[in-house]
Protein backbone atom coordinates (compact mmCIF):
# COMPACT_ATOMS: atom_id res chain seq x y z
CA UNK A 1 0.00 0.00 0.00
CA UNK A 2 1.21 3.48 -0.86
CA UNK A 3 0.52 5.32 1.99
CA UNK A 4 1.81 8.82 0.08
CA UNK A 5 -1.38 8.12 -2.53
CA UNK A 6 -3.22 11.48 -1.75
CA UNK A 7 -6.66 9.52 -1.63
CA UNK A 8 -5.60 8.34 2.17
CA UNK A 9 -4.15 11.38 3.08
CA UNK A 10 -6.88 14.19 1.69
CA UNK A 11 -10.56 14.09 1.99
CA UNK A 12 -11.07 15.61 -1.19
CA UNK A 13 -8.56 13.46 -3.40
CA UNK A 14 -10.65 10.58 -1.74
CA UNK A 15 -13.79 11.99 -2.38
CA UNK A 16 -12.79 12.63 -6.42
CA UNK A 17 -11.56 8.79 -6.47
CA UNK A 18 -14.77 7.63 -4.91
CA UNK A 19 -16.74 9.87 -7.23
CA UNK A 20 -14.78 8.06 -10.14
CA UNK A 21 -15.24 4.76 -9.16
CA UNK A 22 -19.11 4.99 -9.04
CA UNK A 23 -20.04 7.80 -11.53
CA UNK A 24 -17.56 7.14 -14.31
CA UNK A 25 -19.85 8.70 -16.44
CA UNK A 26 -20.99 11.39 -14.81
CA UNK A 27 -22.96 12.25 -11.26
CA UNK A 28 -25.84 9.56 -10.70
CA UNK A 29 -28.58 11.09 -8.54
CA UNK A 30 -29.83 8.61 -5.64
CA UNK A 31 -33.11 9.97 -5.67
CA UNK A 32 -34.27 9.78 -9.05
CA UNK A 33 -31.81 7.94 -10.99
CA UNK A 34 -30.84 10.36 -13.78
CA UNK A 35 -27.53 10.44 -14.90
CA UNK A 36 -24.77 13.15 -15.42
CA UNK A 37 -27.71 15.88 -15.09
CA UNK A 38 -26.65 17.78 -11.97
CA UNK A 39 -24.88 21.07 -11.10
CA UNK A 40 -22.25 21.21 -8.28
CA UNK A 41 -22.82 23.48 -5.18
CA UNK A 42 -20.41 25.97 -4.76
CA UNK A 43 -21.74 28.07 -1.83
CA UNK A 44 -19.97 29.43 0.95
CA UNK A 45 -22.11 27.37 3.48
CA UNK A 46 -22.15 24.04 1.10
CA UNK A 47 -19.32 21.09 1.95
CA UNK A 48 -17.49 20.12 -1.24
CA UNK A 49 -18.51 17.46 -3.57
CA UNK A 50 -22.40 18.40 -3.20
CA UNK A 51 -24.76 18.27 -6.29
CA UNK A 52 -28.19 19.03 -6.96
CA UNK A 53 -30.36 17.20 -9.24
CA UNK A 54 -31.79 19.14 -12.04
CA UNK A 55 -34.55 16.68 -12.35
CA UNK A 56 -35.77 16.21 -9.10
CA UNK A 57 -34.26 19.71 -7.54
CA UNK A 58 -32.72 17.00 -4.60
CA UNK A 59 -29.17 17.73 -3.40
CA UNK A 60 -27.09 14.75 -2.99
CA UNK A 61 -22.89 13.66 -2.66
CA UNK A 62 -21.27 10.22 -3.55
CA UNK A 63 -21.82 9.09 -0.30
CA UNK A 64 -25.90 9.13 -0.46
CA UNK A 65 -27.37 5.50 -0.50
CA UNK A 66 -24.45 3.75 0.25
CA UNK A 67 -22.61 2.57 4.19
CA UNK A 68 -20.81 5.80 4.07
CA UNK A 69 -24.17 8.00 4.41
CA UNK A 70 -24.34 9.85 7.58
CA UNK A 71 -20.87 9.04 8.64
CA UNK A 72 -18.55 11.93 9.70
CA UNK A 73 -15.70 10.24 9.51
CA UNK A 74 -13.58 11.71 6.80
CA UNK A 75 -13.38 9.76 3.88
CA UNK A 76 -9.91 9.81 3.37
CA UNK A 77 -9.81 7.47 6.69
CA UNK A 78 -12.97 4.87 5.13
CA UNK A 79 -10.45 4.76 1.91
CA UNK A 80 -7.82 3.86 3.91
CA UNK A 81 -9.52 1.25 6.08
CA UNK A 82 -10.85 -0.44 3.26
CA UNK A 83 -7.72 -1.06 1.82
CA UNK A 84 -6.40 -2.65 4.86
CA UNK A 85 -9.39 -5.03 5.14
CA UNK A 86 -9.33 -5.94 1.18
CA UNK A 87 -5.39 -6.78 1.83
CA UNK A 88 -5.21 -8.39 4.34
CA UNK A 89 -5.52 -12.36 3.36
CA UNK A 90 -6.60 -13.06 6.60
CA UNK A 91 -8.21 -9.91 7.74
CA UNK A 92 -7.33 -7.20 9.30
CA UNK A 93 -8.62 -6.64 13.43
CA UNK A 94 -10.65 -3.52 14.14
CA UNK A 95 -7.61 -2.72 16.97
CA UNK A 96 -5.63 -2.36 14.43
CA UNK A 97 -7.70 -0.14 12.27
CA UNK A 98 -8.29 1.58 15.73
CA UNK A 99 -4.57 2.28 16.38
CA UNK A 100 -3.93 3.01 12.81
CA UNK A 101 -6.84 5.68 11.41
CA UNK A 102 -6.57 7.25 14.76
CA UNK A 103 -9.99 6.76 15.89
CA UNK A 104 -11.73 5.04 18.95
CA UNK A 105 -12.11 1.19 18.63
CA UNK A 106 -16.26 1.51 18.98
CA UNK A 107 -15.71 3.63 15.38
CA UNK A 108 -13.25 1.01 14.26
CA UNK A 109 -15.34 -1.29 14.73
CA UNK A 110 -18.72 -0.20 13.09
CA UNK A 111 -16.49 0.94 10.13
CA UNK A 112 -15.36 -2.75 9.39
CA UNK A 113 -18.67 -4.03 9.30
CA UNK A 114 -19.73 -1.11 7.51
CA UNK A 115 -16.96 -2.53 4.79
CA UNK A 116 -17.94 -5.95 5.15
CA UNK A 117 -21.52 -4.88 4.54
CA UNK A 118 -20.25 -3.78 1.24
CA UNK A 119 -18.22 -6.93 0.02
CA UNK A 120 -21.17 -8.89 0.55
CA UNK A 121 -22.68 -9.83 -3.15
CA UNK A 122 -25.61 -7.35 -4.48
CA UNK A 123 -29.17 -8.18 -3.94
CA UNK A 124 -30.22 -11.01 -7.03
CA UNK A 125 -26.57 -12.09 -7.10
CA UNK A 126 -27.58 -15.33 -9.83
CA UNK A 127 -26.91 -18.85 -9.01
CA UNK A 128 -23.49 -20.48 -9.36
CA UNK A 129 -22.77 -23.23 -11.51
CA UNK A 130 -24.79 -23.89 -14.78
CA UNK A 131 -25.20 -26.46 -17.55
CA UNK A 132 -21.33 -28.26 -17.76
CA UNK A 133 -20.61 -26.53 -14.94
CA UNK A 134 -18.65 -27.96 -11.63
CA UNK A 135 -19.51 -27.12 -8.20
CA UNK A 136 -17.89 -27.91 -4.84
CA UNK A 137 -20.06 -28.09 -2.00
CA UNK A 138 -18.94 -28.80 2.15
CA UNK A 139 -19.47 -27.75 5.31
CA UNK A 140 -17.21 -26.60 8.16
CA UNK A 141 -17.87 -26.62 12.21
CA UNK A 142 -16.64 -23.28 14.26
CA UNK A 143 -15.74 -24.84 17.15
CA UNK A 144 -13.64 -24.14 20.17
CA UNK A 145 -10.04 -25.90 20.11
CA UNK A 146 -9.70 -29.06 22.14
CA UNK A 147 -6.63 -27.66 23.66
CA UNK A 148 -8.92 -24.44 25.32
CA UNK A 149 -12.14 -26.04 25.70
CA UNK A 150 -13.05 -27.76 29.01
CA UNK A 151 -15.13 -30.91 29.35
CA UNK A 152 -18.35 -30.33 26.88
CA UNK A 153 -21.22 -29.41 29.60
CA UNK A 154 -24.55 -30.91 29.55
CA UNK A 155 -26.41 -27.77 28.35
CA UNK A 156 -23.43 -26.74 26.10
CA UNK A 157 -24.11 -24.80 22.53
CA UNK A 158 -23.79 -26.55 19.49
CA UNK A 159 -21.06 -26.38 17.07
CA UNK A 160 -21.84 -23.49 14.28
CA UNK A 161 -22.20 -24.98 11.06
CA UNK A 162 -20.74 -22.96 7.96
CA UNK A 163 -21.86 -23.92 4.23
CA UNK A 164 -19.62 -23.51 1.22
CA UNK A 165 -19.64 -23.70 -2.22
CA UNK A 166 -17.26 -22.53 -4.96
CA UNK A 167 -17.83 -22.72 -8.52
CA UNK A 168 -14.69 -24.61 -10.41
CA UNK A 169 -13.24 -21.08 -12.20
CA UNK A 170 -15.66 -18.83 -10.76
CA UNK A 171 -16.87 -17.54 -7.18
CA UNK A 172 -17.39 -18.67 -3.71
CA UNK A 173 -20.28 -18.57 -1.67
CA UNK A 174 -20.80 -19.00 2.20
CA UNK A 175 -23.54 -19.07 4.59
CA UNK A 176 -23.58 -19.73 8.11
CA UNK A 177 -26.34 -22.00 8.29
CA UNK A 178 -27.63 -20.97 12.30
CA UNK A 179 -30.63 -23.81 12.46
CA UNK A 180 -31.13 -24.21 8.54
CA UNK A 181 -30.53 -27.96 6.44
CA UNK A 182 -27.90 -27.70 3.78
CA UNK A 183 -31.18 -29.11 1.76
CA UNK A 184 -32.73 -25.68 2.68
CA UNK A 185 -30.01 -23.49 1.16
CA UNK A 186 -29.06 -25.66 -1.76
CA UNK A 187 -31.76 -24.26 -4.12
CA UNK A 188 -31.45 -22.67 -7.54
CA UNK A 189 -31.05 -19.18 -6.40
CA UNK A 190 -28.23 -20.33 -4.95
CA UNK A 191 -26.87 -23.60 -6.67
CA UNK A 192 -27.91 -24.04 -10.80
CA UNK A 193 -29.97 -27.17 -10.87
CA UNK A 194 -27.86 -28.09 -14.02
CA UNK A 195 -24.69 -28.06 -12.69
CA UNK A 196 -21.93 -31.15 -11.70
CA UNK A 197 -22.10 -31.26 -7.79
CA UNK A 198 -18.86 -32.68 -6.22
CA UNK A 199 -19.11 -32.84 -1.95
CA UNK A 200 -17.56 -35.42 0.21
CA UNK A 201 -19.84 -38.58 1.35
CA UNK A 202 -22.55 -37.04 3.29
CA UNK A 203 -25.65 -38.35 2.59
CA UNK A 204 -27.65 -34.88 2.78
CA UNK A 205 -26.26 -34.49 -0.99
CA UNK A 206 -27.76 -37.52 -2.23
CA UNK A 207 -30.16 -37.53 -5.01
CA UNK A 208 -30.71 -33.69 -4.86
CA UNK A 209 -28.75 -33.34 -8.19
CA UNK A 210 -28.64 -35.33 -11.14
CA UNK A 211 -24.91 -35.24 -11.95
CA UNK A 212 -23.70 -35.71 -8.24
CA UNK A 213 -20.43 -37.22 -7.51
CA UNK A 214 -18.57 -37.56 -4.18
CA UNK A 215 -15.48 -38.80 -2.38
CA UNK A 216 -15.48 -40.75 0.51
CA UNK A 217 -13.22 -39.08 3.16
CA UNK A 218 -14.21 -41.99 5.84
CA UNK A 219 -12.16 -44.21 3.92
CA UNK A 220 -9.33 -41.88 2.95
CA UNK A 221 -10.35 -41.09 -0.23
CA UNK A 222 -9.80 -37.39 -1.17
CA UNK A 223 -9.12 -37.18 -4.61
CA UNK A 224 -10.93 -39.26 -7.44
CA UNK A 225 -9.63 -37.65 -10.97
CA UNK A 226 -11.06 -34.32 -10.74
CA UNK A 227 -13.45 -35.09 -7.72
CA UNK A 228 -12.39 -33.29 -4.40
CA UNK A 229 -13.40 -30.62 -2.30
CA UNK A 230 -9.77 -29.63 -1.89
CA UNK A 231 -10.72 -26.35 -2.95
CA UNK A 232 -13.01 -25.53 -0.22
CA UNK A 233 -10.56 -27.13 2.02
CA UNK A 234 -8.04 -24.53 1.66
CA UNK A 235 -10.65 -21.62 1.46
CA UNK A 236 -11.91 -22.95 5.12
CA UNK A 237 -7.86 -23.20 6.37
CA UNK A 238 -8.07 -19.54 5.70
CA UNK A 239 -11.34 -18.67 7.08
CA UNK A 240 -10.39 -20.28 10.50
CA UNK A 241 -6.65 -19.03 10.65
CA UNK A 242 -8.51 -15.64 10.45
CA UNK A 243 -10.97 -16.50 12.87
CA UNK A 244 -8.48 -17.71 15.86
CA UNK A 245 -5.15 -15.28 15.06
CA UNK A 246 -6.86 -12.02 14.08
CA UNK A 247 -10.06 -11.47 14.98
CA UNK A 248 -10.78 -14.35 17.72
CA UNK A 249 -14.20 -13.48 18.93
CA UNK A 250 -16.90 -13.66 16.75
CA UNK A 251 -20.37 -13.93 17.36
CA UNK A 252 -23.10 -15.66 15.66
CA UNK A 253 -25.10 -12.68 15.01
CA UNK A 254 -22.10 -11.25 12.75
CA UNK A 255 -20.97 -14.16 11.10
CA UNK A 256 -22.21 -13.44 7.89
CA UNK A 257 -20.67 -10.47 7.61
CA UNK A 258 -17.24 -12.00 8.31
CA UNK A 259 -17.81 -14.81 5.50
CA UNK A 260 -18.69 -12.31 3.07
CA UNK A 261 -15.46 -10.45 3.65
CA UNK A 262 -13.30 -13.94 3.58
CA UNK A 263 -15.47 -14.73 -0.02
CA UNK A 264 -14.71 -11.36 -1.20
CA UNK A 265 -10.91 -11.58 -0.66
CA UNK A 266 -10.95 -15.36 -2.51
CA UNK A 267 -13.21 -13.86 -5.01
CA UNK A 268 -10.93 -11.06 -6.21
CA UNK A 269 -7.67 -12.78 -5.51
CA UNK A 270 -4.28 -12.25 -6.92
CA UNK A 271 -4.38 -15.77 -8.63
CA UNK A 272 -7.19 -14.09 -10.74
CA UNK A 273 -4.77 -11.10 -11.29
CA UNK A 274 -6.42 -8.85 -9.54
CA UNK A 275 -3.92 -7.22 -6.68
CA UNK A 276 -4.61 -5.25 -3.45
CA UNK A 277 -5.25 -1.52 -4.98
CA UNK A 278 -7.93 -3.39 -7.23
CA UNK A 279 -9.57 -4.98 -4.98
CA UNK A 280 -9.99 -2.19 -3.02
CA UNK A 281 -11.85 -0.47 -5.65
CA UNK A 282 -13.95 -3.35 -6.10
CA UNK A 283 -15.15 -3.37 -2.65
CA UNK A 284 -15.88 0.48 -2.88
CA UNK A 285 -17.93 -0.08 -6.08
CA UNK A 286 -20.07 -2.46 -3.96
CA UNK A 287 -20.66 0.22 -1.02
CA UNK A 288 -24.34 1.94 -3.34
CA UNK A 289 -27.39 0.58 -2.11
CA UNK A 290 -26.51 -0.73 1.27
CA UNK A 291 -26.92 0.78 4.80
CA UNK A 292 -25.92 -0.61 8.17
CA UNK A 293 -26.74 1.44 10.74
CA UNK A 294 -24.78 0.90 14.54
CA UNK A 295 -28.08 -0.45 15.62
CA UNK A 296 -28.15 -3.07 13.19
CA UNK A 297 -24.77 -3.83 13.44
CA UNK A 298 -24.52 -4.14 17.06
CA UNK A 299 -27.37 -6.50 17.63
Amino acid sequence: MNLQNPIYTDENKAREHLEALRWPNGPVCPHCGVVDNAVALNGKSTRPGVYKCRDCRKPFSVTVGTVFERSKIPLHKWLLANHMLSSGKKGTSSHQIHRTLGVTYKTAWFMTHRIREAMAPAKGTGPLGGPGKSVEADETFLAKSPKTRKTTPLHAKPDRVVLSLVERGGNLRSIYLDGKTVRQFLMPKVLHDDSRLLTDGAQHYKFQYLTHESVDHSKFEWTRGDVHTNTLENFFSIFKRGLTGVYQHCGSQHLHRYLAEFDFRYNNRSKLGIEDAERADNALKGIGGKRLTYRQAHF
